[in-house]
């Protein structure tokens, strides 16, 4: 490990410390006493907000008001997170609150003037491709609070168009085809249930439940989704079908390749058969063969329904 590259690893070593001495970075990093001392030094010349102690007991102590440690990035690392940040114009709605313009130009205080005129040019030509969010999600930074602090949440929700409430311990937050969706647990059913963001009406904490440690919802989607009475499935795909997998696709499916042939399992539960069914219309012909029967016959209904409606239109 080369100083530039001790550096960088120190910065995220002493980060989240108060204080430290020279013996832990002589034993961290297995460098001599002067060598350490050097070190010291370059760090407080790049920013790091540290001061010494002296005395028999002397330490060298890092300011606690510091924001963050300054990181040194190559410009590879730099494209990265600029264009990644990028996307979040594409957003209506996110968990934090900012403003995208704001933090691009603040990100650009930190460059010199050839390194933004390069990343402009890269920008006129190159773009990070998402789908756009247009629904606003005014509790989406609630749901992410209430996640993280494993709080249970009284909702009122839009289903169907009626105002409906539930007690929901919220442990996912995902963005998906445009929309914002938190997945939670009903805690008065006690299975997980899916919420678009967007059509939450009010929260609030709901101290009368007991919630889980989070943890406990960490767990494979057939453990955690698939109801007893769920209803496993085989679609074999063509090549262009598997593109289509993997521009949408849900938790409760998984590709594989077996013998030079391609299969998508799954499974969904009772209740879930419009969904499912409007889910492979979307797959056209690159369906090779489905099972089980019943839903090839969900499929055909879907698709009658659709031809019927057109020709009726």
């Amino acid at each position: 490990m080369n100083k530039s590259e001790r550096l960088q690893d120190m910065m995220l070593f002493l980060n989240d410390k108060n204080s430290f001495n020279l013996k832990d970075l002589m034993n961290n990093y297995h460098i001599s006493k002067s060598t350490a001392l050097r070190d010291v030094q370059s760090l407080e010349l790049i920013g790091m907000p540290i001061y010494s102690q002296p005395g028999r007991n002397g330490y060298y102590g890092i300011l606690s008001n510091k924001l963050l440690s300054p990181m040194v990035f190559n410009m590879d690392e730099v494209f990265a997170l600029y264009f990644s940040m990028l996307t979040l114009r594409d957003y209506e709605t996110t968990p934090f609150h900012l403003s995208v313009e704001k933090l691009k130009k603040k990100f650009e205080t930190c460059l010199s003037p050839e390194k933004i005129d390069m990343l402009h040019r890269v920008e006129s030509v190159f773009r990070l491709a998402s789908i756009q969010h247009h629904n606003p999600c005014p509790f989406l930074s609630d749901v992410l609070q209430y996640a993280i602090e494993e709080k249970v949440s009284k909702v009122l929700y839009e289903k169907k168009g009626i105002p409906t409430n539930y007690f929901v311990q919220f442990f996912n937050i995902s963005s998906a085809y445009g929309q914002w969706y938190a997945t939670g647990c009903n805690v008065e059913s006690d299975s997980p249930q899916v919420f678009r963001c967007d059509k939450i009406l009010a929260m609030e904490e709901a101290n009368q439940y007991q919630a889980k440690p989070l943890a406990q919802f960490l767990k494979p989607a057939h453990v955690l989704y698939k109801a007893p009475d769920a209803i496993d499935f085989e679609i074999k795909l063509s090549k262009k079908g598997v593109d289509l997998f993997y521009k949408e696709h849900y938790p409760s499916m998984k590709l594989s390749w077996e013998s030079g042939e391609y299969f998508l399992r799954g499974f969904y539960n009772k209740g879930e058969e419009n969904f499912i069914a409007n889910y492979f219309i979307g797959y056209g012909e690159t369906i090779l063969s489905v099972y089980p029967p019943s839903l090839k016959s969900l499929i055909i209904q879907k698709a009658d329904a659709l031809r019927n409606y057109f020709a009726e239109m």
